[in-house]
């Protein structure tokens, strides 16, 4: 296994190179060196002398081709500098907002696989009644309401109403669990519709193969066969579609923490587009890529562990 990580490494290390390069063209593409000066610079209408000099002290003046070489060395070598916009340290933002981001992220995975494998256990087993009709419904009617929906919904009833969660902001230490809760479920309840459906899914078409209808033959109940036979053969399907979902999440939400104004990884990444703030966006872009490989590294690493017909070499 060590070696198969090894190498899933050094196969990451072309995907980040060509990931950075492609960011840096495409953001110069979109704001030229100038235009990122321009907006960065507080004073209005900023002389040329003043735009070079942002231009020099930000490293922009040197030749294109050097610029994305350098960049590019620095985010390899985890080396992310200053912000653009308020020359702050970006890697101490970063460790600032992976918190709540994190807080956030950890508390919809577990529910949301805790809530969505459990409703999808249940309408397998009750499939083909009017319970699976009306979950089944309940699924997609879930999946189609829009997530801002839930967000001014849950935000009004929950939080200024009835005042059980806050409506917005973030306080570091034990109280912060206050100011993620909500967050955490909505995020949760936007996702357990298409979640269940997908998961009964997979345990429905386990049910419907040879050694399902052998136990049944044997006598074996249909809730052993549920939990002993139909979950443990789908978890690999269901270990995919969730492993690799753990670095958006904990990105974070840019929807719900934009709402609530809290101050995580995903909140960071649109205050940094909006005021052009180049630096942070590469080395977010960067971040989030480092964190989709380890997601899909994970993911194998799942699968052998779940499935002893796995061998990772």
């Amino acid at each position: 296994m060590f070696k198969y990580i090894l190498r899933r490494i050094l196969y990451a290390v072309p995907i980040l190179i060509t990931v950075s390069f492609l960011t840096i063209m495409l953001f110069y593409g979109v704001f030229p060196p100038d235009r990122i000066a321009r907006q960065n610079l507080s004073i209005k209408n900023p002389s040329p002398k003043q735009i070079q000099k942002w231009l020099v002290e930000h490293g922009y003046d040197k030749p294109k081709n050097e610029q994305v070489r350098v960049q590019t060395i620095n985010l390899l070598t985890l080396q992310f500098g200053k912000s653009d916009a308020n020359g702050e340290d970006i890697w101490e933002h970063v460790r600032k907002g992976a918190v709540p981001s994190f807080s956030i992220a950890l508390l919809i995975f577990v529910g949301v696989q805790v809530a969505s494998i459990g409703a999808a256990l249940f309408l397998a087993y009750f499939r083909g009644t009017y319970v699976d009709q009306w979950g089944t419904f309940l699924g997609v009617l879930l999946m189609s309401i829009n997530s801002t929906i839930y967000i001014i919904t849950l935000q009004f009833v929950l939080g200024k109403i009835l005042k059980l969660f806050p409506m917005g902001g973030y306080q570091g230490g034990l109280t912060g669990v206050r100011f993620v809760l909500l967050p955490a479920l909505i995020g949760i309840i936007a996702s357990l519709g298409g979640l269940t459906r997908l998961y009964r899914t997979f345990m429905l078409e386990e049910m419907n193969l040879d050694y399902v209808r052998t136990a049944r033959a044997k006598g074996v109940g249909e809730s052993a066969i549920l939990f002993k036979h139909v979950l443990k053969n789908a978890a690999i399907p269901i270990i995919t579609s969730s492993v690799a979902t753990i670095p958006a999440l904990f990105l974070g939400s840019i929807l719900v923490e934009s709402f609530f104004n809290i101050p995580g990884l995903g909140n960071y990444l649109v205050d940094a587009i909006n005021s052009a703030d180049f630096a942070v966006v590469r080395s977010m872009v960067f971040l989030g890529t480092v964190l989709t490989i380890v997601g899909y590294i994970m993911t194998d690493i799942c699968y052998a562990l779940v499935d002893p017909r796995v061998r990772l070499e």
